[in-house]
This record gives C-alpha cells, sequence and structure tokens, in this order.
C-alpha cells in the first residue's frame, strides 16, 4: 500500500488539532512526497516532548506513519538541539509543533518496551 503525502498528512494533522483547541502550526517545511514528520509538543509548563519516526522494523503492518515517543517532557533545549542536529542529517523533514497539555495527540506510537 503506497504511503500518503507528508505535506497531506501534515496539513491534516493541523487542521485536526486547531479544530480541536489545540495552537498547531508547521514549524519546518519539508520534502512534500516523503519528509519525515517530527512533532514537537509543547506542554505550556516549560517542558516539551518530541516524537520522531519509528524505525521501520517496528512498525509492523502500520499503513500510515507510526512515531515513537523521544523526549517526555524535558526541557526546551534538549529538544531543539536534537531537531537542529536531524535537520543537518536531513533538511527535508518536517517539523510540527503543538501547544497541548496532555500527552495524547492521537497518533500511531510503537510500543515502548517494560521495564
Amino acid at each position: 500500500m503506497a504511503s500518503l503525502r507528508s505535506d497531506l498528512w501534515c496539513m491534516a494533522f493541523v487542521r485536526r488539532h486547531n479544530d480541536m483547541g489545540n495552537m498547531c502550526v508547521v514549524a519546518r517545511r519539508g520534502d512534500p512526497i516523503a519528509g519525515q514528520v517530527f512533532i514537537e509538543v509543547d506542554h505550556l509548563d516549560g517542558t516539551r516532548s518530541l516524537y520522531t519516526p519509528a524505525p521501520t522494523i517496528s512498525r509492523g503492518d502500520e499503513a500510515g506513519p507510526v512515531f515513537q515517543r523521544r523526549f517526555q517532557r524535558v526541557e526546551p533545549g534538549k529538544v531543539r538541539e536534537r531537531i537542529e542536529r536531524e535537520i543537518d542529517f536531513d533538511p527535508d523533514l518536517w517539523v510540527l509543533s503543538i501547544d497541548q497539555r496532555s500527552d495524547d495527540l492521537d497518533i500511531d506510537l510503537v510500543r515502548e518496551p517494560k521495564p
């Protein structure tokens, strides 16, 4: 099954979250066809989380984008630093920025290993 274009997926994500009352913007535009998507969440309490594309091997049979939580409620500088390093490596990536107090973005996440 063919994947959805990055630009279409990003625009749908932004629209859906803005309609739900969360401020969501495209902070960085990437390749419209196949750019990787990073989601930066400002929890409005001085912390941020970062969701990045999951490794292909851990996605299973999912047809759409699958994410992994890279950072959860950390200082903003740590998230920005990680995004900047990724941009240096892959200048075609997208960055979506959302202001949301909760952790539920309504996206497909890989299962986190149990401790």
